[in-house]
């Protein structure tokens, strides 16, 4: 479908069957991505559009932020999470077993269970994988807390950074990672996709540093999350497929959906 940077879709003459999956493979045969593959008889391709670079805590000092003086820290994924934990370990401060967690979803709440004893800790995740559903949960909580709000310093979400100040949270942004874009010519170029997948808004502008003359033509595109779906309409790219919603929680349910009603047009 991607040809010299552009697309030709054919999805909607014989319903999506190639999509591209802007993430790493799972490393579990059990993903529910590979049952969503054999139900749609579909073809999934996945190569990461970003990559992640860790802020070495030399770099991350300049910042001058006193990281045992917050309460609580958000985390919208698990990369956050890695960072978090390594900047620390780096800068030997030791997290108070008071310290409050605050996720974007359950499966990045359960993620903190590889660095702390969970149950021991005070975790919090919001209901459906929204923003709102974080708000929520927070809100309960702003009075007395201080929160850090651990994120990429190219891509963190103005949403909760605008919660935050119009709520008057006390807070601070904590950059403990860079997102950088990683060569998809090898897997975009001359190859022919119905759908492609994005889940950050980092992914969309991979898709143009490595295409600048991208162009759709009709292949289906999906974004997971507020801002990626923002990223992607910025582009000027048509948005089909979207998640979290109320009745696709995850891009595999989303996608499901979409392929159901394909296959019957």
């Amino acid at each position: 479908m991607v040809k010299n940077g552009a697309t030709k879709s054919s999805s909607n003459s014989k319903g999506a069957k190639k999509i591209l999956i802007t993430q790493p493979r799972p490393e579990s045969d059990k993903s529910p991505y590979f049952e969503l593959a054999r139900k749609h008889s579909a073809e999934l391709v996945f190569h990461p559009f970003i990559r992640l670079e860790g802020i070495p805590a030399r770099e991350f000092r300049k910042q001058k932020i006193d990281i045992a003086s917050f309460s609580a820290v958000i985390f919208t994924s698990r990369n956050a999470i890695d960072h978090f934990f390594r900047t620390c370990e780096e800068m030997k401060v030791a997290i108070s077993q008071d310290t409050k967690y605050f996720c974007i979803t359950e499966a990045v709440a359960l993620y903190l269970q590889k660095f702390i004893l969970y149950r021991k800790r005070k975790v919090f995740y919001g209901a459906d994988g929204t923003n709102k559903s974080l708000f929520d949960v927070i809100n309960k909580h702003k009075e007395n807390e201080r929160f850090l709000y651990v994120c990429s310093e190219n891509q963190q979400d103005n949403e909760i950074v605008n919660y935050l100040k119009t709520n008057k949270c006390e807070h601070q942004l904590a950059f403990m990672y860079r997102t950088i874009s990683n060569d998809i010519k090898e897997v975009m170029s001359n190859v022919e996709y119905d759908v492609i997948c994005f889940f950050t808004p980092s992914g969309v502008k991979s898709l143009y540093d490595n295409f600048p003359g991208f162009q759709q033509n009709g292949t289906s595109i999906g974004a997971f999350g507020s801002n990626t779906a923002k990223a992607v309409e910025e582009a000027g790219l048509n948005l089909e497929i979207k998640a979290p919603a109320p009745q696709a929680p995850s891009m595999v349910a989303a996608l499901d959906q979409f392929l159901t009603n394909a296959a019957k047009k």
